[in-house]
């Protein structure tokens, strides 16, 4: 066993975070089977569940199979099942009867579809405006392999936040997304801007996996030289054993010395904290983002 493999949460008593309290989550879970939804919270097994569920939660469109194969991700591998159109007013039921007015909507990543899906989310964003009139929908896309008509669609729909994850830094791509592409990703980012100047558009990274201090700031300068406004980094966590391991579990301290060096970048929003994932609290930095503009 090597000395990233030995690397245990139990080192780290920052990371605890309570379970949740009987009955809590429960209603929510039974709503979203009943309207046969997915949610990343779950999917990705997110520590930070027992606090999102009951007050909102990241739902996962176009299924719950990907078709890539990232080592950091719990979501399944497998053969993805056709888009359902039926899956935009169902979220936009649930949306209805939990109350929610701001939504989080992330996908799979579907390399099997042309479009890789983006005429999914541009009906669910539709769709949930129309019913849910002044609803504010964050969405947090794959790379539609670069795909320029695809970001397209996705942005002529109107979301109120375009995000699009890094998760880690260049050199470690092989080894944690090795079907991805970081200036591919980078690019997802800049079509946006460019599609539609006043969009909000927003990335986050994930530390503990092996990058350096200098490696991470290179990111940030990345991300500003396309003009991406918010930016999130949190603790990554392996979901098994069987997949990419921790190198080391980074101390509050050091994640709050990135949030004034984002500050001074111009990052008009920037999280940086061990618990943080891109769907925690998101309407939270929005609000702050919007307040502070």
């Amino acid at each position: 066993m090597n000395n990233m493999e030995k690397c245990s949460s139990r080192s780290a008593p920052w990371l605890t975070q309570r379970a949740p309290r009987a009955g809590e989550i429960e209603p929510v879970n039974y709503l979203l089977r009943r309207l046969n939804l997915h949610t990343i919270c779950e999917s990705g097994r997110c520590p930070n569940i027992a606090q999102c569920l009951p007050r909102g939660m990241a739902f996962l469109i176009l299924g719950n199979n990907c078709s890539r194969d990232c080592t950091f991700c719990a979501v399944s591998r497998g053969t993805p099942s056709p888009s359902d159109p039926s899956e935009p007013y169902r979220i936009a039921e649930a949306v209805k009867r939990l109350k929610l007015r701001y939504v989080f909507l992330t996908s799979v990543t579907r390399d099997d579809l042309p479009d890789g899906g983006a005429n999914q989310f541009a009906m669910t964003i539709n769709i949930l405006k129309e019913d849910n009139p002044g609803v504010v929908v964050e969405i947090l896309v794959p790379d539609f392999q670069g795909n320029n008509g695809a970001i397209k669609t996705v942005i002529n729909a109107k979301p109120d936040v375009f995000a699009h994850n890094l998760e880690t830094v260049p050199r470690l791509y092989p080894n944690v997304r090795p079907m991805a592409d970081y200036q591919t990703s980078l690019e997802v980012l800049r079509r946006a801007k460019e599609f539609n100047p006043g969009i909000i558009t927003k990335s986050g990274i994930m530390l503990g996996m092996g990058e350096t201090h200098q490696e991470i700031l290179e990111i940030m300068g990345d991300l500003r030289r396309v003009d991406c406004d918010l930016f999130t980094m949190g603790q990554y966590l392996a979901p098994s054993r069987s997949q990419y391991p921790v190198y080391r579990f980074v101390t509050p301290e050091e994640f709050s010395q990135y949030e004034p060096v984002g500050k001074q970048m111009g990052f008009r929003g920037i999280v940086s904290a061990p618990l943080w994932r891109s769907s925690f609290k998101a309407d939270k930095l929005y609000y702050q983002t919007i307040t502070e503009k």
